[in-house]
């Protein structure tokens, strides 16, 4: 399951939202969304858990969790959807 992860303080690296979010369970990737042309973090990124039941655990216990000083929210991360009339 893919887990959306806003409001990060943009100190957080990918070790610290992976160690976060191995407490619950099998982490398949860990990624902060950077801006290209500053190479800071946006402020938020996605994490990749395999097994739902460790990714709804994680996202219960983690979302409004302060870390580095902001309260993250964490959710599922939505599928992007084709649209209409496009030839995806």
């Amino acid at each position: 399951m893919k887990l959306l992860i806003r409001n990060l303080a943009r100190s957080t690296t990918e070790a610290e939202l992976r160690a976060l979010f191995e407490a619950y369970g099998t982490v398949q990737s860990c990624t902060l969304v950077m801006d290209q042309a500053s190479g800071q973090s946006k402020g938020f990124g996605f994490v990749n858990m395999p097994k739902p039941g460790e990714a709804k655990a994680a996202m219960k216990s983690l979302n409004g969790q302060e870390l580095a000083g902001s309260r993250m929210r964490v959710k599922k991360a939505e599928t992007p959807q084709a649209k209409p009339g496009s030839d995806d």
